[in-house]
């Protein structure tokens, strides 16, 4: 029977695998490194920008600093002109003050006193009568018998002022016993001192002093101005024997106890 030969197979090599879509995209893209300049170039801008705003902030913070430096800078400049104004009003508060105090003390000298003997050449201007006869404390003077007596008052026809000449008129005789002439003296016009004497029937004259040169040359004219109640009295011989502000009552009690001293 013949032999029949079998045919050996050829040795057939391992094929390789197919290749996957992973692995072919693994192949294709290089594995990326992570110092790589890409991943650098990323992160810059951002880092740039926040520089950028933290230089904005700094100088806004600058500005702020500025102006609360010049806030506080202006507050002391005031608050030094401040001072300097107030050392400006003290030096002037003393200014008028010695100038006030100077004036005082000129008046002081200018004022007459019990004791003093006055020239009567010019004292005190030209006064009226209510009549409207012109005259000076000199005339009257030279007119009476042993001197003058000047009583002042505020204003004609008030009730103050109206005690003052009853008190004058009721006492008028004993008063002019020893020779002093009496006179009511105000600044009111001759009209009201004319009626004011009418109506309380008066013994002696007004004298009328709207310009106060009288009245304040013995010492009794208010400042501004105005008359204090007072009476003044001069002898002959041009010495001052009463000078005071007085009460109604209390000007006339005080010739009272001149007369009362002479006799």
């Amino acid at each position: 029977m013949p032999v029949e030969l079998r045919k050996r197979k050829a040795h057939q090599l391992p094929v390789a695998a197919p290749l996957t879509k992973k692995s072919a995209k693994t192949k294709a893209v290089p594995e990326k490194d992570d110092k790589e300049p890409v991943a650098k170039s990323k992160a810059s801008p951002p880092k740039k920008a926040a520089e950028k705003e933290d230089e904005v902030e700094e100088k806004e913070e600058k500005k702020e600093e500025k102006k609360e430096e010049k806030k506080e800078e202006k507050k002391e400049e005031k608050k030094e002109e401040k001072k300097e104004e107030k050392k400006e009003e003290k030096k002037e508060e003393k200014k008028e003050e010695r100038k006030e105090e100077e004036e005082e003390e000129e008046e002081e000298k200018k004022q007459v006193a019990v004791g003093d003997t006055i020239s009567l050449d010019g004292f005190g201007g030209e006064i009226e009568t209510n009549d409207g006869e012109k005259t000076t404390l000199k005339k009257l003077v030279d007119e009476s018998k042993a001197g003058v007596v000047l009583f002042t008052y505020p204003k004609a026809s008030t009730p103050g002022c109206t005690k003052q000449v009853c008190f004058f008129r009721d006492s008028y005789e004993s008063l002019t016993a020893g020779g002093l002439a009496i006179y009511g003296l105000s600044a009111d016009s001759t009209k009201a001192n004319t009626g004011f004497r009418t109506k309380q029937k008066l013994q002696y004259p007004l004298l009328c002093d709207p310009a106060s040169t009288l009245i304040e040359a013995i010492g009794l004219k208010k400042t501004p101005r105005g008359t204090q109640r007072g009476v003044f009295v001069v002898g002959k011989d041009g010495k001052v024997l009463v000078a005071e502000a007085g009460s109604p009552v209390g000007t006339v009690d005080r010739v009272k106890k001149l007369v009362d001293e002479g006799k």
